[in-house]
C-alpha cells in the first residue's frame, strides 16, 4: 500500500513544527493479553493484528503524528532466545508491523517509523560485524515496505546505537536515535553529551532519550545531550519519548530495577496533568519531537497534543470527548465536582495513592546495577 504524499519528518522539524510521537506498545499489549512479559517480543503483529491496529488507531486519534512499527525486540536472536515464537519469523513480524502502521497512518496525516532496538548479540559478543548484520536484516525487511524514516530505540550502550545508525543511514532515509540512559550516562559511563555527539557523527538526524526513567528526568538528560552537541559545534533535532511512570529514584538502571517492575507499576502512573507539565518542559527545552514510551497510554498522548495545541494550531480528534482542564465537569450534578472544572485545581493537586502502608519511594536493585556497571566498565 503506497502512502499519499505528506511532509516528511525533517520537513516538519525544519519548519519548527511540534511532532507528537505515539506511546508505549509492549506494556499496553501485555496488559491487554497480547504480549508475554519477560522477553516482550512483538509477535502479536502477526498473531493478533487487530490488537496492534486498535492501539495504533487510539494513538493517532489522540494526536500522534508518528506511528512506530510494533517491532520492539524483533531481531532474530532475540526471538530465538525468547522461545515465544516457533513458527513465525522476524521478517514476517517486521513486514506485518509495517503494514499495520501504514494502514492506520493513512487514516490521518501520520508518518511511519521503522524501529529497531538493542540486540542480545551485542551484550554477548560485542562483535560489530555480527551486530550490524542483524540491524541490516531488519532494515532490509522495512525497506520492502512503505516506511518514512527509522528510529533506533531502547539502546543503553551508545556504541551499539552508533552501529545501528551507521547501518540504517545506508538506506538513504532519515534516522532518529534514542538511548535509554540516565543523566549519569550509558552503561559504559559515556556522558549524555558525548553520546549525542557520537550519534550525530554516525549520521543520526534526530537524537534523544526514550523509556528507562520518568519524563522530567529524561528532559534533563536531553538537555545534557543538547549541551554536548553545542560544545562540539554540531546540530541535530531533539526528541524525547520517556517512561510514563514516576521514577524519583533516578537510578542508573532505570525502572526495570524497581521492585514494582513489571507487574505493580500502576501506582507510579503519570496523570494527564503530569504530562501537560512534561510537554511544556520539553518544548521549553527546545525539543520538538515529543512522545512517550512504556506506560504512555493514548490519553497521555492527547495531553501532549492539548498542552501544545496553540503551538500546533489544532486539537486532536480525541479532544472532542475531553474538556480542556476539566471543563466538562461544569455540567456535573455535584457542586464539589463542578468546582474542579478549572486549571488551577488540577495543576496544584497532590494525588493520593490510597495505600497508607506503602512508601513513596522504593529501593532499586542498586547492588546489581553497580556490579553490572563495574563489570561492563572493566
Amino acid at each position: 500500500m503506497e502512502s499519499k504524499r505528506r511532509k516528511g519528518i525533517l520537513e516538519r522539524l525544519n519548519a519548527g513544527e511540534v511532532v507528537v510521537g505515539d506511546g508505549g506498545y509492549v506494556l499496553q499489549l501485555e496488559r491487554r493479553g497480547y504480549v508475554k512479559a519477560g522477553h516482550w517480543t512483538p509477535e502479536a503483529a502477526v498473531e493478533h493484528p487487530e490488537a496492534v491496529r486498535q492501539l495504533h488507531r487510539e494513538f493517532l486519534r489522540a494526536g500522534a503524528n508518528v506511528l512506530q512499527t510494533f517491532t520492539f525486540y524483533c531481531s532474530e536472536d532475540k526471538l530465538e532466545i525468547s522461545g515465544n515464537v516457533t513458527s513465525i519469523t522476524g521478517a514476517q513480524i517486521n513486514e506485518a508491523a509495517c503494514d499495520l502502521a501504514r494502514e492506520v497512518a493513512n487514516e490521518g496525516d501520520a508518518l511511519v517509523a521503522g524501529c529497531v532496538s538493542k540486540t542480545p548479540c551485542y551484550v554477548k559478543s560485542r562483535n560489530e560485524t555480527e551486530v550490524k548484520a542483524i540491524f541490516k536484516k531488519q532494515m532490509d525487511d522495512f525497506l520492502k515496505k512503505d516506511i518514512d524514516f527509522f528510529i533506533v530505540e531502547f539502546v543503553d550502550h551508545v556504541e551499539e546505537a552508533v552501529w545501528a545508525v551507521e547501518v540504517l543511514k545506508t538506506s538513504g532515509k532519515t534516522v532518529g536515535a534514542t538511548l535509554c540512559i540516565s543523566p549519569q550516562g550509558d552503561m559504559q559511563g559515556v556522558p549524555p553529551g558525548e553520546c549525542a555527539v557520537r550519534l550525530v557523527k554516525a549520521g543520526a538526524d534526530i537524537v534523544g532519550i526514550n523509556c528507562h526513567l520518568d519524563p522530567l528526568t529524561c528532559v534533563r538528560t536531553v538537555k545534557l545531550m543538547k549541551e554536548g552537541l553545542e560544545k562540539a559545534g554540531l546540530k541535530a533535532h531533539l526528541m524525547i519519548q520517556p517512561l510514563g511512570f514516576h521514577t524519583p529514584e533516578c537510578n542508573f538502571g532505570g525502572y526495570t530495577s524497581l521492585p514494582e517492575y513489571p507487574f505493580a507499576l500502576e501506582t507510579r502512573a503519570m496523570t494527564r496533568w503530569d504530562i501537560h507539565k512534561y510537554a511544556r518542559e520539553a518544548y521549553n527545552a527546545g525539543i520538538r519531537y515529543i512522545g512517550g514510551c512504556c506506560g504512555f497510554e493514548p490519553y497521555h498522548i492527547r495531553a501532549i497534543a492539548e498542552e501544545l495545541s496553540a503551538e500546533r494550531a489544532s486539537l486532536p480528534p480525541a479532544s472532542e470527548k475531553h474538556g480542556l482542564w476539566g471543563a466538562a465537569l461544569e455540567m456535573h450534578t455535584k457542586p464539589w465536582v463542578r468546582a474542579r472544572a478549572r486549571r488551577e485545581y488540577w495543576e496544584n493537586l497532590l494525588p493520593a495513592s490510597g495505600r497508607p502502608k506503602c512508601p513513596s519511594m522504593a529501593t532499586p536493585a542498586d547492588d546489581y546495577e553497580k556490579q553490572l556497571a563495574s563489570k561492563i566498565l572493566t
